[in-house]
């Protein structure tokens, strides 16, 4: 073999290599994987509370499942801005123990269409179960597992069953 060989070779299993380790990496980061790195913060509800924000009634699924507690923020809400780590609602599923586990957050803009990295948002008319005009919202199920996709609005691993 050549030199002039040896080091095509070498280059070209080096690009390979290295184009492998970046597609391996954008795989570990997909959108769901962005907005649990971006809101682990929340998984102490406090902190949701030391934020702003404030709990409305669980919310379940005429055809099953549930969406379970929001805390929203006012605040949020009316600043109208899609940002990865401030979500305008956080969604807790109540324990039979009263705690609150963490489960998805909401991002909600009167602004559309809307799209948080790609990923498009739902359109809600008006009127709605919750009072206000046509929205955009995106769920995304960051730590509980949904199996009608990670983007989906209610979840049929959620339950309502230990809101007070």
């Amino acid at each position: 073999m050549t030199v002039a060989y040896c080091l095509k070779f070498l280059t070209v299993a080096a690009l390979i290599s290295l184009a492998t380790a970046v597609l391996a990496q954008q795989r570990g980061h997909t959108l769901v994987d962005k907005v649990r790195m971006a809101n682990d913060r929340f998984k102490d509800v406090s902190v949701a509370v030391s934020e702003g924000y404030a709990p409305i009634p669980c919310a379940s699924g005429i055809d099953g499942g549930a969406m379970g507690v929001h805390y929203v923020s006012e605040q949020l809400l009316k600043a109208d801005a899609v940002d990865i780590a401030h979500p305008q609602a956080v969604m807790y599923e109540p324990g039979p123990d009263g705690k609150m586990a963490l489960i998805a957050v909401e991002y909600i803009t009167s602004k559309g269409p809307a799209q948080l990295q790609g990923q498009l948002f739902n359109f809600m008319n008006a009127p709605n179960r919750y009072g206000l005009g046509p929205f955009y919202e995106l769920h995304v199920w960051a730590w509980k597992s949904n199996p009608r996709g990670a983007f989906a609005d209610m979840n049929p691993n959620v339950t309502c069953e230990h809101a007070h």
